[in-house]
């Protein structure tokens, strides 16, 4: 089945449920749950600023470029392509963001398959943050 896309919509989905999980303190839950509320809150950090890219007027590449084109990519490399290909109405936030060097450190894909211990708390707090402040962002 081919999906129709939602950026904004799912941004805030990924958010509220890392929000949900993020908060739940029932013993025995509480280290897991926080650790795949940080994978989603950096999901929503990305699909957020890919709202502001698409609001800014950039679209993706074809299907034979999708290695280089931040549509398609995560954090960290999604950044890093975005210093390089951020353009349109709101390519100044766009980089801002892409040189937050702060702006989900330590996060990126390969956390699915780490054990809980390795994701700290800390990190997830401020993913939290971040990712709050991103989602407010995409609405201006």
């Amino acid at each position: 089945m081919q999906y129709s896309q939602d950026l904004a919509d799912s941004a805030r989905r990924h958010w509220g449920a890392a929000i949900s999980l993020h908060a739940d303190n029932e013993p025995g839950t509480r280290p897991g749950n926080r650790a795949v509320a940080g994978y989603l809150f950096g999901l929503a950090g990305e699909l957020a600023l890919k709202k502001m890219m698409s609001d800014s007027g950039m679209r993706p590449l074809d299907d034979a470029q999708k290695r280089d084109d931040p549509f398609y990519a995560h954090f960290p490399l999604l950044k890093t392509l975005l210093l390089n290909k951020a353009k349109g109405r709101r390519q100044g936030a766009l980089v801002r963001h892409a040189k937050d060097a702060k702006l989900f450190h330590d996060w990126n894909t390969n956390m699915r398959y780490a054990p809980t211990k390795d994701i700290r708390d800390h990190w997830t707090n401020e993913w939290r943050s971040q990712a709050e402040a991103l989602v407010q962002a995409m609405n201006l």
